[in-house]
């Protein structure tokens, strides 16, 4: 097991997701109280997030490092997050966690870990959260976590045509970097 697989903070422990998560990952996935900023992205059906794991999984396979499911040390669901590599360019850090489990700081401990393992994984990536802009909340933790504003612009390929989205990262992207990271 690689020292990634398992990281336990002061108040969860988060793991490389395995098939066994995939009931309680769909059950937090279809709630809506989650999907309050993108109702649209909200799972219907269990294949929708068969295919998340998967890809999940294909980045532990391939960098060492992906998304966790993170329980508290009861074992019950918090929720999922960490750092994804995505298209190849730079780790987009990110997390969903339960709504009862909102307001809480636990946010703040997935983005720390995620930070620290993104930082020994591969520390030439940038981290970047590429996040709505109404979401008060992410934009917050973006911020908290040290990120800056690299971009503002429209949410390609959002329901919503007034959707705005907000590219933070740790570093100075380049031009080229940003437009394919904001280009989907």
């Amino acid at each position: 097991m690689n020292p990634e697989e398992l990281v336990r903070t002061e108040r969860l422990v988060l793991t490389r997701p395995v098939p066994a998560d995939l009931d309680d990952v769909f059950a937090l996935y279809s709630d809506p109280a989650v999907w309050e900023h993108l109702p649209s992205g909200r799972h219907t059906d269990p294949a929708t997030t068969r295919r998340l794991l998967d890809h999940v999984e294909e980045g532990w396979r391939l960098m060492g490092l992906g998304s966790w499911v993170v329980r508290d040390h009861d074992g019950d669901l918090v929720g999922t997050g960490g750092c994804d590599l995505r298209l190849g360019l730079a780790w987009n850090l990110g997390y969903r966690l339960a709504r009862d489990r909102w307001g809480r700081g636990l946010a703040q401990e997935v983005v720390r870990a995620a930070l620290d393992a993104a930082a020994r994984v591969r520390p030439d990536v940038a981290v970047t959260a590429y996040l709505l802009e109404h979401n008060t909340r992410s934009r917050a933790a973006a911020e908290r976590a040290g990120l800056d504003l690299v971009w503002r612009g429209p949410d390609a390929g959002n329901p919503d045509p007034a959707a705005v989205r907000l590219l933070y990262a740790d570093r100075p992207l380049s031009a080229i970097a940003v437009r394919e990271l904001t280009a989907t």
